[in-house]
């Protein structure tokens, strides 16, 4: 924002700049020209009154001293011809003189009375030249005429000089500009600017983020008031939900503890008809009762303020192979660990192992007897990927899109799972600071993925937690 701001001052600048300075550059150079005309005009009006009497007598002019101080002018020319045409003055050449001049169109004017200025190519000089020509006479005899001139570069370069002048006012106006628009700006911005940090602390789980409200313009301030507002009200709401789905959870355990023991009681006594019915009733029960670990689980994950540290992901990757080895060869599901020495890893505690518990938990659910799964940890670049690499039945691209989402099962799951397991999965690899991705397996199976911030080596964490958790 800030930049877009001195952009917008400094086009703003730049535009009046060349409204103002381009027709003024051209007025400038117009009048320097015009000045310039004139100024010739006038010196060769006194040069004829002081050669008029001496070119009536047919004598030299007295008008040595000034074509001499006239030679010092570099560039500057005066010519001095009788009614013939024929120089009797020269400045450049004081000492050549009788040279015919008639075949200059400004000298055969003036011998025939016409006074005339401008400016043309002169083929003998090789360059353009301005002009002023006034006739010599006397009672409308004429005795000859007076020829100033100039190269056009001598204008050129004094337009030049005004052209630069113009220029560096031009800069030193837009680096004025430029010092008060970054001021400017910087005191727009700087509001806005905490506000946009407040939001993003809003944004990353801290509820406690705030707006400063006592400074800037009205409207951020009311903008910031609002904000606090709606971070307060947000604050409020999650905690009352999480209260919710916490106080439920724990007060589901003991109703649903004793439901299951009269279901069990229940099912010893009851014939063999009912059996089946109680047998379903009873799954259905812990069914429920995962449910409510499982938003149990959530709920204190989305709580928990526990930050990030460095973890040994490749430790954590055989510890789960020397756990979950012995579960998977008894489902006849072989189970192979790849990782390398160490692979220092950015996560909160403990969820690493409570990710990979879930992940393989799930894929030895759909796991045919007798395929492979694997468990890759593999760098890349500044992150690390841990693969679950199953040879199930699968999910196509829709599936695997919707597969995060809470209570959401796969066409081909076992019956009895929550559906929470990959939300919990999400949930935690986004609060190490990493994510979690569901791709094609190679085999036409699932490829779960989780990607997590390498870290600085360091010494190991806490132990890991044993045990698999409760999966989905």
């Amino acid at each position: 924002m800030r930049r877009r701001l001195l952009a917008s001052y400094l086009t703003l600048t730049v535009i009046t700049l060349l409204v103002l300075v381009i027709p003024l550059g051209q007025i400038f150079a117009s009048r320097e020209r015009d000045q310039l005309l004139r100024d010739m005009e006038q010196d060769a009006t006194v040069i004829a009154g002081l050669a008029e009497d001496a070119l009536e007598q047919g004598i030299h002019p007295p008008v040595d001293a000034v074509l001499a101080a006239y030679g010092t002018d570099p560039g500057g020319r005066i010519v001095i011809v009788d009614r013939a045409g024929r120089s009797v003055a020269d400045s450049e050449t004081p000492t050549a003189l009788g040279v015919d001049f008639t075949n200059r169109p400004e000298i055969a004017a003036a011998v025939n009375g016409t006074r005339s200025e401008g400016s043309r190519h002169s083929d003998t000089l090789g360059t353009d030249l301005l002009y002023v020509t006034v006739p010599i006479a006397s009672s409308g005899v004429v005795h000859g005429a007076v020829r100033i001139t100039y190269p056009s570069s001598t204008l050129d370069q004094r337009v030049r000089s005004m052209w630069v002048g113009l220029a560096l006012f031009a800069a030193a106006v837009a680096a004025t500009v430029t010092a008060i628009g970054v001021a400017l700006a910087q005191l727009v911005t700087r509001p806005v600017t905490r506000l946009q940090d407040a939001a993003r602390r809003l944004a990353a789980g801290d509820l406690t983020a705030r707006a400063e409200v006592d400074r800037g313009a009205p409207e951020l301030r009311e903008l910031a008031d609002t904000f606090n507002d709606t971070a307060e009200r947000l604050g409020e709401m999650i905690e009352a939900q999480e209260a919710f789905v916490g106080d439920a959870s724990h007060q589901l355990r003991t109703p649903l503890a004793a439901l299951r023991l009269q279901l069990e009681n229940i099912q010893s006594a009851a014939p063999d008809d009912l059996q089946p019915a109680l047998a379903s009733a009873r799954a259905e029960t812990a069914r429920l009762g995962r449910i409510s670990e499982g938003l149990l689980a959530l709920t204190r994950t989305a709580s928990s303020a526990v930050a990030a540290e460095p973890v040994d992901a490749a430790a954590v990757v055989r510890d789960r192979e020397q756990m979950w080895g012995p579960v998977a060869a008894d489902a006849d599901v072989h189970l192979v660990v790849s990782a390398p020495e160490t692979a220092w890893v950015h996560a909160v505690p403990g969820a690493l192992e409570q990710i990979l518990d879930n992940l393989i938990d799930n894929a030895l659910e759909v796991a045919p007897a007798g395929s492979a799964l694997r468990v890759d940890a593999v760098a890349a670049g500044a992150e690390l990927e841990v693969h679950v690499v199953d040879q199930g039945p699968g999910l196509d691209a829709e599936q695997r899109e919707r597969a995060f989402d809470r209570f959401w099962r796969g066409p081909a799951a076992p019956p009895g799972g929550t559906g929470l397991g990959l939300a919990i999965v999400a949930q935690l690899a986004a609060r190490s600071g990493g994510r979690a991705e569901l791709r094609a397996g190679p085999d036409g199976g699932l490829d779960a993925v989780v990607v997590l911030p390498t870290a600085p080596a360091s010494p190991p964490p806490s132990a890991p937690a044993s045990g698999p958790a409760s999966a989905a």
